[in-house]
């Protein structure tokens, strides 16, 4: 079977979509050599996917194609042609903006969110519209999609009226030779050495994007942690700037904890584990969730976590973390000071926390979408597409 896969859309690997994406590629390709799998990939993105050697074939996609439009552009005019030019069977495209209308084979659509119908201004009002409403008629046109939780699927059902019945909910995984517990006092003379980082920290792993992702108020429950405690414990906000990513720097320049405040930029995948493994606690106050995949790394590397319930959150972290009210800024800071001061908490959450990541395995994650694949070319062979 040939199999295509959209690449375009990981934002030079520094999102949650490219850790999806990347994950399921070397899943895909340890766990089946009987099919052949295209990479579409934007020119400047090539180097991220040498490690698949010679056994996936990389398609170049002009780097012109990158911006949101030309990006949606390239998949509505000309990835269809492209598909029928290389013989495919199915088309994978990973994120429900880049979704396809015409048919060159089947087609197979990971939805991760519906965030724009839960969180107000999350994006411009175009982007917006094209997530509420042409989303919607463009994933009525997929023959198979794929929910990476049952939270997502209900919102699937729910906003774009595609029973779960014609759904596939496929949990995300963890890589586990990256994401285990190991040494956490090398961590933390790595952490020292590496980011500056010589007392112990709360971690907030998340591009930098306002309000979605909460950060405001995490620095306002932060401050008042502090107030409270005269504590020596640091914030680390790490990951990309994005949208409005001004208001939270704001937020930190004018927080009475300034200095206590760090932002490390992004860090790369291989750097991951060891932030985890050095942080007293981790910290996700997200207003909305598809997944999360920093809770449960975290998890998997002994960090106990603090976690906001909203979107699969609640789904995702179980019983395994301290959950908060994210638009509680009190909740939060009692949070913080628990974890900061409570040993046994500490001990129980990462003992559950060890428990919970085992739920989440690429392996099986790679095996039951070949099945969707699998499934869904079946189902076209008999269906002659316009």
């Amino acid at each position: 079977m040939n199999i295509g896969l959209s690449t375009t859309m990981i934002q030079r690997g520094k999102s949650g979509v490219a850790q999806y994406v990347f994950a399921l590629v070397r899943a895909l390709l340890s766990e089946d050599h009987s099919h052949r799998l295209h990479l579409f990939v934007l020119e400047d993105d090539l180097p991220l996917f040498d490690f698949v050697k010679e056994q996936a074939r990389k398609i170049p996609v002009p780097e012109r194609c990158r911006s949101a439009v030309k990006n949606i552009l390239w998949h509505q005019l000309r990835l269809p042609a492209l598909a029928r030019h290389l013989d495919l069977n199915v088309l994978h495209i990973p994120s429900y903006r880049r979704l396809l209308w015409r048919k060159p084979c089947a087609l197979v659509a990971t939805i991760h969110d519906l965030a724009p119908f839960h969180v107000s201004g999350k994006y411009d009002p175009a982007r917006m519209f094209y997530g509420k409403v042409v989303v919607r008629h463009l994933a009525r046109r997929q023959d198979e999609i794929i929910a990476i939780s049952s939270n997502t699927a209900h919102d699937i059902e729910r906003f774009f009226g595609i029973p779960k019945t014609r759904q596939n909910v496929v949990l995300n995984g963890i890589d586990p030779d990256r994401f285990f517990p190991s040494d956490a006092a090398q961590a933390r003379i790595e952490a020292a050495s590496r980011w500056r980082l010589t007392e112990p920290f709360f971690l907030y792993i998340s591009r930098l994007e306002h309000p979605a992702k909460n950060h405001v108020r995490l620095i306002e429950a932060f401050s008042t942690f502090k107030a409270a405690t005269r504590s020596s414990w640091l914030l680390v906000l790490a990951g990309s700037d994005w949208h409005g990513a001004e208001a939270i720097r704001a937020a930190a320049q004018t927080s009475p904890c300034q200095a206590d405040i760090r932002f490390t930029g992004f860090v790369a995948d291989n750097d991951l584990a060891t932030l985890y493994r050095a942080a007293g606690a981790f910290v996700y106050p997200s207003l909305f969730e598809g997944f999360g995949f920093p809770p449960v790394e975290a998890m998997a590397c002994g960090c106990p976590v603090i976690s906001s319930p909203r979107g699969s959150l609640e789904e995702v972290v179980a019983q395994a973390a301290l959950v908060v009210d994210p638009e509680n800024v009190a909740d939060i800071a009692k949070a913080l000071e628990r974890l900061a001061t409570d040993p046994t908490c500490r001990k129980r959450l990462i003992e559950a926390g060890f428990q919970n990541a085992r739920r989440f395995d690429w392996r099986l994650n790679a095996r039951s979408v070949l099945k969707v694949y699998e499934r869904a070319a079946r189902r076209s062979l008999n269906v002659r597409y316009p």
